[in-house]
């Protein structure tokens, strides 16, 4: 038999509260849980709503809950309750490190998304028509404030100049304003956020990385009223580089070249993360074969989708590696937030 938990808990991040509201709560509550769930205090008023709504819609009280407050203080107190049988957790390595640390405590089951640094290899086939407005949108999509943004373009020597001057015009055409107005990215969620990404920007220059497009902040009306960070595309990146392993969480992206599908696998699995990958090529059996060897909990081909790199209903989203453990999404995640009871009967 399987039955569910019965109080789960979940903390989401403030850069999809929507969705992420939804993947936490849709599934524990029609498992036969009860949701207690912590949005970031950037960004908690999707989630109040939602709430609203679902009671609203006849949920009755008390099965969807919804706790605000700042992560040391209500997010801690989640995973310390011992009323608490499970938790999701997504958000960086280091907090997700201790929301395992007091689940562990208390013994209960934990899934964990913690970031990408996710890699898009150019094979010397890729149709660029395809490719390029893909890879963009996929760093420029909610500022670069993504964790399966495709922040790494690893692009065989051949293609080289020509995919980074495609890339640099595209980047330079990239509209950037208000949410209001036709544009393709507005601002960085806050002060914070714009300080680590401008830190980075720096970074990557003093490691010797060259600034093709972009490379600092956005001035004058109306970006001096918020956080507005140039699209930035970074070449003749090496591996070892910072911008080349951590998760900057902002629209820059770095362009490194390999030689051949050994060199391309091992600095594509080169980072301690694991959570997204897309290969572009016309040759399916390559594509398949570098599906196999990428260290990645997603892999696509020749396709970009919002929401991670599949882009497709029901396909299961989670990591590898750093990037955390449990898949989401697909049709297995309702069977996890359930467990399992085994039943023997003699009837004699």
């Amino acid at each position: 038999m399987r039955e569910a938990y019965g109080v789960v808990g979940a903390i989401i991040p403030w850069n999809a509260p929507g969705p992420m509201t939804v993947f936490n709560t849709a599934a524990p509550i029609a498992a036969g849980n009860t949701v207690v769930l912590k949005p970031a205090e950037d960004a908690p008023l999707t989630a109040l709503y939602l709430a609203r709504l679902a009671q609203e819609a006849g949920i009755p009280p008390g099965v969807f809950n919804v706790v605000t407050g700042y992560g040391g203080e209500a997010g801690a107190a989640l995973p310390a309750h011992p009323g608490i049988r499970k938790m999701s957790f997504t958000g960086s390595p280091a907090t997700g490190s201790a929301v395992m640390e007091a689940c562990a405590r208390n013994l209960i089951p934990l899934q964990l998304e913690l970031g990408g640094k996710s890699p898009q290899i150019v094979l010397p086939d890729a149709d660029l028509a395809k490719a390029v407005p893909a890879i963009v949108r996929s760093i420029v999509m909610n500022s670069g404030q993504v964790c399966a943004a495709g922040s790494r373009v690893l692009v065989h020597s051949s293609l080289h100049d020509r995919l980074v001057a495609e890339l640099a015009d595209a980047f330079r055409a990239v509209r950037v304003g208000l949410w209001d107005q036709p544009v393709d990215m507005g601002p960085l969620i806050n002060a914070r956020q714009e300080k680590r990404v401008l830190d980075y920007l720096a970074i990557g220059r003093e490691e010797g990385a060259e600034v093709v497009v972009g490379g600092g902040k956005l001035t004058g009306a109306p970006y001096d009223d918020g956080y507005f960070v140039e699209p930035t595309l970074f070449d003749r990146v090496t591996p070892d580089m910072r911008i080349a392993q951590e998760e900057i969480f902002g629209p820059v992206l770095s362009v490194l070249t390999y030689e051949d599908e050994e060199e391309a696998v091992a600095i594509a699995n080169g980072t301690r993360y694991g959570l997204t990958a897309t290969v572009w090529t016309q040759d399916v059996g390559r594509a398949v074969r570098l599906a196999r060897r990428i260290q990645a909990g997603q892999v696509a081909v020749n396709t970009l989708g919002d929401g991670g790199p599949a882009g497709a209903i029901g396909a299961p989203f989670g990591g590898y590696k750093h990037s955390g453990f449990g898949r989401s999404m697909g049709p297995d995640y309702l069977e996890d937030w359930t467990q399992v009871k085994c039943v023997v009967i003699n009837s004699a």
